[in-house]
């Protein structure tokens, strides 16, 4: 059963149906379970293969036990134990192989599970007054089917208000009505755009390869620039609107992961944008305690926002290798990691220079932006190469131009991406001003209908006619 199928749909949408037939907070946690427990059933082939996963959720119970417990002094030691076991079981490169398991194993959704053990680890050691998680409830948090495969990263208060609510959040005709287009939405971006902008990328990709002329190569690595981004975002942000719409049908609400992140004109603020519960957990659990630590030992006021750019990059170096095991994740980190830095460090040497309101305006000044927002897109698809090619690929796709012509490669890049973005804000403001009934047009009632009806008559003849499987969600390989 894929993410983003009409099977998980489906069953996504029988389970939200049969949870609504009684309000009861237990009734709904039963069904919750269940259907979670019946999702990871089709996804695992061999019972003994999701052995070492089990032993994963028990330690990190073991552990939450123990820090309810009052062990505070022991803290390292619980949390080192679960980084490392996770680490284990992702078997990250730098382990000794023979340190190893060798054999298959069932790690689907692990880093998604491992963000929430050690968010539930982290806010009982802060807890003044210790509150005890029944294990059923920590496996139906952990374990939710809507958030298992590639989030997002809920926190468990926010899960646990809405699923063990004696009054559950109402769900009414047009919110019924609103998640059902969400899912048609999201059903589009993965199975029709995300589809297509893929069969490009992997055109693009054989051809830079080739033996063509000089200009068909500068157009595939110009496409390779281009495309990826604009795929990746449909991949995920599409399957990220079919579990919050089914969340929402089963009265849970889940964190948004996208607000239009490539409207921003900053490499910052992007990052506000895109995968925000991952950014969010990272700001949380990383950047903030590491700058009040680096605070306190170096107490000059002038070396704040210095500090503030070294807890960046260091932040978006472990994400990167979050990301992924090998070598190539560790660069994608780098890369990520320099763009904040550097965007930082601008953004200081401006306001220096001008002034805190001077700074502001220039932020403001739609043609400063609009050159932003290209800059952050082609940053990003720089960045992604070393996200969905191996080193034989880079080196290849690299290789296959002169740096010169590397060079205008990008800007090339960086124009059309300034211009297309622009003209895409421009259309969108300018739809959003078409107003009626104290509102705008585009985003009433009756327009949900129609384009939510039309998406889903293109998504069906589209899937019919061609007859293959969109690429699987991309996020649920880590």
């Amino acid at each position: 059963m894929d993410s983003a199928s009409f099977h998980f749909i489906l069953f996504g949408l029988a389970a939200a149906v049969i949870s609504n037939l009684s309000t009861s907070p237990k009734w709904r946690s039963t069904v919750l379970g269940v259907a979670s427990a019946l999702f990871i059933g089709f996804l695992v082939h061999d019972s003994h293969t999701v052995l070492p996963f089990c032993g994963f959720l028990v330690l990190g119970y073991l552990c939450l036990l123990l820090i309810e417990r009052g062990w505070p002094r022991s803290l390292a030691w619980i949390f080192g134990a679960v980084i490392l076991f996770y680490v284990w079981l992702k078997k990250y490169t730098f382990l000794p192989e023979a340190s190893l398991l060798h054999f298959p194993y069932f790690i689907l959704g692990l880093s998604y599970i491992f963000y929430r053990v050690l968010h539930l680890l982290i806010e009982a050691g802060d807890r003044a007054e210790k509150q005890h998680v029944a294990f059923g409830a920590y496996l139906l948090y952990t374990l939710n089917f809507t958030t298992f495969v590639s989030g997002p990263i809920q926190r468990y208060d926010e899960f646990a208000q809405d699923q063990f609510a004696s009054e559950p959040l109402p769900l009414g005709p047009q919110v019924v009505g609103l998640q059902l287009e969400r899912i048609v939405r999201g059903f589009f971006k993965v199975n029709v755009l995300g589809m297509l902008l893929n069969a490009v990328r992997a055109d693009s990709l054989a051809q830079i390869s080739a033996p063509l002329a000089a200009t068909a190569k500068l157009s595939a690595a110009l496409e390779l620039v281009l495309v990826y981004p604009l795929f990746i975002y449909c991949n995920f942000s599409g399957y990220i609107d079919i579990v919050i719409a089914l969340a929402r049908l089963m009265r849970v609400r889940l964190p948004e992961n996208f607000n239009r992140p490539f409207s921003t004109s900053s490499v910052l603020d992007f990052w506000n944008r895109w995968h925000m519960s991952l950014s969010n957990w990272f700001k949380a659990y990383v950047y903030n305690p590491l700058l009040v630590a680096l605070m306190r030992r170096f107490t000059s006021v002038k070396l704040e926002p210095l500090l503030a750019v070294i807890c960046f990059f260091v932040t978006f170096f472990l994400l990167g290798i979050w990301h992924g095991r090998t070598s190539e994740f560790i660069v994608f980190g780098v890369v990520n990691g320099v763009g904040v830095s550097v965007n930082k460090l601008w953004q200081i040497g401006l306001t220096r220079k001008m002034g805190r309101k001077g700074y502001k305006e220039l932020a403001k000044n739609p043609v400063y932006r609009a050159f932003g927002r290209g800059l952050n897109f082609i940053w990003f698809g720089f960045a992604l190469f070393w996200f969905w090619a191996d080193w034989e690929q880079i080196h290849r796709i690299f290789g296959a131009l002169s740096a010169a012509e590397w060079v205008g490669v990008w800007l090339t890049a960086w124009i059309a991406a300034t211009a297309v973005l622009s003209v895409w804000e421009w259309a969108r403001a300018l739809l959003l001003s078409i107003t009626y009934s104290g509102g705008p047009v585009l985003t009433s009632g009756w327009a949900h209908v129609v384009y939510g009806s039309a998406l889903g008559l293109v998504s069906i003849v589209i899937v019919v006619l061609l007859s293959q499987p969109a690429p699987g969600i991309v996020y649920k390989a880590f």
